[in-house]
């Protein structure tokens, strides 16, 4: 039986010493190039990021801000796409209204090293536009924010009024980046 060596190619060396370098580990094909493989870097839970908002600037029944998500932990982790985002009230964190709609955005894959950010962009509409009765305006205390992935979410305190009329959509974000 005869044995078959295989020399890699140039830039399959390249990969892996570029994977090697940036301190991903590289798995090589037979064929030698580059195949998925574990990577080191855990996706971000609520254990690696705290989220808060920043309001910004108004115009026409609008308010746009931004959830910003920032590594607290002392590793890197990475973060993707759209997140959930909703107002909640009543002192007990019971959603008021529909859920955040998404506004179409690329999705990075975007990694943060200990003290790094990503944003989500946010526009709030005012309930004042809507009949009361449609509407039914209702105390707000602040957002619900789950992570990409993530079932548990995080409390940002922020009092506005939004529409108990889960039909009506005040809110709207980007994905993280």
């Amino acid at each position: 039986m005869e044995r078959r060596h295989q020399v890699l190619g140039w830039g399959a060396v390249a990969v892996a010493v570029a994977g090697l370098v940036a301190g991903v580990v590289v798995m090589l094909s037979p064929s030698g190039s580059a195949v998925p493989g574990e990577r080191a870097t855990p996706e971000c839970t609520n254990v690696h990021v705290t989220a808060k908002y920043k309001g910004g600037d108004a115009a026409m029944s609008h308010v746009y801000g931004r959830i910003i998500l920032r590594n607290t932990s002392d590793t890197s982790c990475w973060i993707r796409g759209y997140g959930g985002l909703s107002y909640v009230g009543g002192g007990d964190g019971a959603q008021v209204g529909a859920a955040a709609d998404r506004t179409p955005s690329n999705t990075p894959r975007v990694v943060l090293a200990p003290g790094e950010k990503v944003r989500s962009a946010v526009v709030e509409t005012s309930y004042a536009p809507y009949p009361k009765k449609q509407c039914q305006p209702t105390p707000v205390d602040g957002f619900r924010v789950y992570l990409p992935d993530e079932t548990r979410s995080q409390f940002i305190e922020h009092r506005t009024v939004g529409c108990a009329n889960d039909a009506i959509h005040l809110l709207a974000h980007k994905a993280y980046h």
